[in-house]
C-alpha cells in the first residue's frame, strides 16, 4: 500500500476511535455478517404489563436482588424492535450457499486498507495479546474486521430493546423457545453488566441481536470473556480497542484455540463411490476435529505436505452455488473460531482476511 494512503487512513482511524463513545462512562454505545446499521423500527410494547416479563422481573429480584420497582420502570422504557424480528428470521430456502460471494463481501479493499491502519496502531497490543493468549494477530485482526471494519459498524439498536424483544416476542420458528430462554440469558447478562458498572442499561447500542462493541460480543460473553487488556481499571469493548483485542484472544483460547496450530488445509475428494457413506459421515460431524489424515484417506487428502499427521481434522465443505465446492481439512484451531459464530464461511472469511492483510504488510 502506498505509505501516504496508510498514514492517512491511519489518522481517520485513530480520529474516529477518539470519538468512540465508552459503554463503562455511561454513554451511548453483534455477531454475525448481517446488517448492523439497518433501520431500526420501534414502538411501545408495555412489556412491564405481560406475564413473562414479570416473572422474569421476579427472578431479577430474587436471584440478584434487583430492585423490582427499578427493573419495572425500565422495562416501561423499552420499545419492541420490528426490524430485530424481521432479521432474526431464517433466510428463505431456495438460493444456494455460494463461499466465493460471501468472501468477497469481506475481503475486500475497504477492510484491507482499514486493516492495515488498524494493525499500524495497535500492533503492540496485538503482539502482546498474541504471546498472551497463543492468538495470532493475523486472526485477531481478521475477526475484528469480519465483525464490526475495525470498529466502524457496531450497530444502531439499543441493546434493551433488541433483547427484550427477542426474548419474549421471538418469531415462531422451531427453535422459539430455546431461542428466548436464550435472549433472556442475554438480558440478564445485560442487567447485570450495567448494575455491576453502575451504567444506564440503555447507553449500549449494538446489532439487532444484541451483540456489543468492536468484537460484537453478547453480553454473557463480556461477562465470561472479555478482559480489561489497557489496564484502564475497566472493560470497554466500545471505546477500547485493545480491550477488544485482548478480549477476543481470550475468548478463542478459552474455546480451544492451541498456540502455533495451523487452521486448515486444501483438501481433494477420493473418487470412491463405495466411500459416499463415508463422506457423508465425515460432512456431518459437525464443528469438531474429529479425525485423523490416515483415517480421512479412503474420502479425502491434502497436498500439502505441511499438514501434520499427529493432529485431528474436519472435514469441511464449502458451497459455490453452481460451482464446484471447495474442501478443507480443518485443525482444532478452525472449529475454534466457529465457536465466535457456527459458520464455515464466517472462520474462513475471518481467516482468509487476517492472511490477506498480513501479507499486504510485508509488501
Amino acid at each position: 500500500m502506498n505509505t501516504t494512503l496508510r498514514l492517512a487512513i491511519s489518522t481517520l482511524l485513530a480520529g474516529l476511535i477518539s470519538l468512540a463513545p465508552s459503554a463503562h462512562a455511561g454513554t451511548k454505545t453483534s455477531k454475525n455478517s448481517t446488517p448492523k446499521t439497518a433501520a431500526v423500527n420501534t414502538e411501545f410494547a408495555h412489556f412491564s404489563q405481560w406475564k413473562e416479563v414479570a416473572e422474569f422481573i421476579a427472578q431479577m429480584e430474587t436471584k440478584h436482588g434487583m430492585n423490582k420497582t427499578d427493573l419495572e420502570t425500565s422495562f416501561n422504557q423499552i420499545r419492541y424492535v420490528e426490524s430485530a424480528i424481521q432479521l432474526i428470521k431464517p433466510a428463505p430456502n431456495g438460493k444456494p450457499k455460494n463461499w466465493k460471494a460471501y468472501r468477497a463481501r469481506f475481503v475486500d479493499n475497504y477492510r484491507i486498507e482499514a486493516g492495515l491502519a488498524f494493525w499500524d496502531l495497535y500492533g503492540d497490543a496485538l503482539a502482546r495479546a498474541e504471546k498472551q493468549y497463543g492468538v495470532p494477530a493475523e486472526i485477531i485482526v481478521g475477526l475484528i474486521g469480519v465483525e464490526t471494519v475495525f470498529g466502524r459498524n457496531t450497530g444502531n439498536f439499543r441493546v434493551m430493546d433488541a433483547l427484550t424483544t427477542l426474548a419474549f416476542a421471538y418469531p415462531d420458528t422451531p427453535t422459539r423457545e430455546a431461542r428466548m430462554k436464550f435472549f433472556r440469558g442475554e438480558l440478564e447478562s445485560m442487567l447485570l453488566i450495567a448494575r455491576d458498572s453502575v451504567v444506564d442499561p440503555f447507553s449500549f447500542k449494538g446489532s439487532y441481536a444484541g451483540a456489543i462493541g468492536w468484537p460484537q460480543f453478547m453480553p454473557s460473553s463480556i461477562r465470561s470473556y472479555a478482559v480489561d487488556f489497557d489496564a484502564d481499571g475497566k472493560i470497554d469493548l466500545i471505546g477500547s480497542p485493545v480491550d477488544a483485542i485482548g478480549s477476543v484472544a481470550n475468548y478463542l483460547a478459552q474455546h480451544g484455540w492451541k498456540a502455533g496450530l495451523p487452521t486448515v488445509f486444501p483438501a481433494t475428494l477420493v473418487n470412491n463411490e463405495n466411500d459416499a457413506g463415508k463422506l457423508n459421515e465425515a460432512l456431518a460431524q459437525g464443528l469438531k476435529a474429529s479425525y485423523r489424515l490416515e483415517e480421512l484417506k479412503p474420502i479425502a487428502t491434502t497436498a500439502n505436505p505441511d499438514a501434520p499427521t499427529q493432529l485431528s481434522y474436519g472435514l469441511v465443505d464449502l458451497q459455490n452455488g453452481l460451482e464446484a465446492t471447495e474442501y478443507w481439512l480443518a485443525t482444532e484451531n478452525f472449529f475454534a473460531i466457529t465457536q465466535y459464530n457456527r459458520s464455515y464461511f464466517y472462520a474462513m472469511s475471518v481467516i482468509d482476511l487476517g492472511k490477506v492483510i498480513a501479507s499486504a504488510r510485508v509488501k
